[in-house]
């Protein structure tokens, strides 16, 4: 079952499966109850391209602080739920887009049927999640330990639950922070089930370890054609995970759009500071609506060549540097000016896309 062939689903203003977008979650990690803090944040998420955002409901004041959150942002709002059913009805009626829980700790069969009761009433999604920490003692001792066809069984099991009571508005979640534990557990759910799947490798770690397992995971799961949301969970600023995500799936081919920015990795001809350039770059493209290349490289002797599928690039030498443009030499720049000639020609590039 590939994301075309996945069911769609409406979050809010939003639509996943049936090969639809892949779209970019994240989770804040303000107090929900702090709505000032909490809308910041998710205005951040926003402007980083955050495309569904997810805050925890553990009481009856994160509950009624969705409806005044909802109020200031324009995507979607997740509603993450942990063992009290109340706090999931309390979430949906002040107007979460979606909510995810676990049917397994939400308390009895009667309390699960509540949530799905008014679930069906607004007709908001569910998300059944499902993480390899927390799988049950019974499937444990029947694998042999936690594995991933354990995790499987339990998500399905919960899917079924929702699913007897009529209701299949579902979207499936299950995590592990084993890589490719959680690549095998995607690999058999997506042969057995035709609602939408999140995607994320949960615990992963601060943003360099982080980053590595979730590209490995998301990669070679997102290459077979499962996945419909994904998040890049870090341990640390929220925006950082919007921008591994977008270039996970832009370095799968499965998004366009936003500067791309390569750069060699230095060695002794280097005679500019290029990881400072590099970054000053990286964080100055952020703001540009370009589908284009470009490349900042350490010297003038490989630089116009190895940018040559660069749409631009600039190169350093000795007090001076390079404007490249598809590996051709444009001009020399002083050092100081490299970066400012760069924005420049940035510039006029958005400029003329917009006439």
């Amino acid at each position: 079952m590939v994301r075309e062939h996945t069911k769609v689903i409406q979050i809010g203003n939003k639509v996943i499966g049936g090969g639809n977008p892949i779209l970019i979650q994240s989770m804040t990690n303000t107090k929900t109850n702090d709505v000032a803090a909490t809308v910041a944040q998710i205005r951040r998420l926003e402007e980083a391209g955050c495309e569904i955002v997810r805050c925890t409901v553990p009481d009856m004041d994160a509950a009624k602080a969705i409806a005044q959150i909802k109020k200031e942002i324009s995507i979607p709002l997740v509603a993450d739920i942990h063992f009290d059913y109340k706090m999931a009805i309390a979430a949906m009626e002040n107007g979460a887009d979606k909510i995810r829980i676990n049917p397994g700790n939400i308390g009895s069969r009667d309390k699960v049927a509540e949530v799905v009761r008014v679930a069906r009433e607004r007709n908001i999604p569910i998300r059944v999640g499902v993480n390899s920490g927390s799988l049950e003692k019974e499937l444990v001792e029947k694998y042999h330990g936690v594995t991933a066809e354990g995790i499987v069984e339990s998500a399905l099991d919960k899917v079924g639950i929702i699913e007897d009571l009529g209701y299949d508005n579902l979207v499936i979640s299950i995590k592990s922070s084993d890589v490719m534990m959680c690549v095998r557990a995607h690999e058999i759910l997506a042969n057995q089930t035709k609602y939408p799947l999140h995607v994320g490798i949960t615990e992963s770690g601060t943003v360099t370890s982080g980053n590595i397992k979730s590209a490995v995971g998301l990669g070679i799961i997102l290459n077979q054609g499962i996945g419909d949301t994904i998040r890049v969970s870090l341990t640390g600023d929220p925006v950082e995970e919007i921008k591994s995500a977008k270039l996970i799936l832009k370095t799968l081919g499965l998004r366009k759009g936003g500067i791309e920015v390569v750069s060699c990795p230095t060695c002794g001809r280097t005679n500019i500071d290029l990881i400072g350039l590099a970054n000053q770059v990286e964080n100055m493209v952020q703001g540009y609506d370009l589908d284009i290349k470009v490349a900042v490289m350490g010297c003038a002797v490989n630089g116009p060549g190895e940018a040559r599928e660069a749409d631009i690039g600039i190169a350093g030498g000795i007090g001076e540097g390079l404007l490249i443009k598809k590996g051709e030499i444009v001009r020399k720049v002083p050092e100081q000016e490299l970066l400012a000639t760069l924005k420049a020609e940035l510039d006029a590039w958005e400029k003329t896309k917009k006439l």
